[in-house]
C-alpha cells in the first residue's frame, strides 16, 4: 500500500509558508508605526498628502526625459 505523507508534508509546508507570511506582515506592521512615530509633527491645517506642491505649473525637470 502506499503512504500518504507527501499531502502531509504539502500541509506542513503550506502552513510554515503561511506563519512566515505572518511575521512578515507583522514586521512591516512594527516598522511602518516606528516610521510614523519618528516622523515629524505636520503643522496644523496642513494636508500631508498636498504639503510642499505649489499651484498652477511645475517647474521643468531636465533629468526626467534625459536624451
Amino acid at each position: 500500500m502506499a503512504r500518504r505523507t507527501r499531502s502531509t508534508f504539502k500541509k506542513r509546508q503550506k502552513e510554515i509558508a503561511r506563519q512566515q507570511k505572518q511575521q512578515d506582515k507583522q514586521a512591516r506592521r512594527l516598522q511602518k508605526k516606528q516610521e510614523r512615530q519618528e516622523a515629524p509633527p505636520l503643522p496644523p491645517g496642513e494636508d500631508p498628502d498636498i504639503a510642499g506642491i505649489r499651484p498652477g505649473p511645475q517647474p521643468r525637470q531636465d533629468d526626467e526625459f534625459p536624451n
